[in-house]
């Protein structure tokens, strides 16, 4: 079961990177957020958080070595991918049920941010330098 999910947020701790191997072709990588997904409401004295939660969200992709030093702690992120159910016993034999995130995408917003700088722009196989 699953759902389409679009949720902003803070990430909770540092990523957590880890890499799988997939035969003979390129491994698979997952960077895993903790990010809380708040719900601020107005009131008189600004704004209270109602209804808030926790939810681990996971996102496959190549370059996800890469981005780990990208996403940090604090960082408010906006995530749109789908929500699924994960169910698994604890060490007791408790069955449990978790609801994770598997992004498709996790955009950096700017609160916070003091400074961004990209990378340089990869070679063109353009035969026009004059095109770009």
């Amino acid at each position: 079961m699953s759902t389409h999910f679009v949720g902003e947020g803070n990430i909770g701790s540092a990523p957590d990177f880890r890499e799988f191997p997939h035969g003979n072709e390129e491994p698979r990588r997952l960077l895993r957020l903790n990010v809380y997904f708040d719900n601020p409401v107005p009131t008189k004295d600004g704004y209270e958080d109602r209804g808030g939660y926790w939810a681990p969200v996971e996102l496959w992709h190549r370059d996800a070595e890469h981005w780990q030093t990208l996403y940090q702690k604090g960082m408010r992120v906006l995530v749109e991918g789908r929500t699924v159910k994960d169910e698994w016993e604890d060490a007791e034999e408790n069955e449990r049920t978790t609801f994770k995130i598997e992004a498709r995408r996790v955009g950096i917003l700017p609160f916070r941010v003091e400074s961004v700088k990209l990378s340089a722009k990869p070679a063109s196989t353009d035969p026009d330098p004059d095109a770009t």
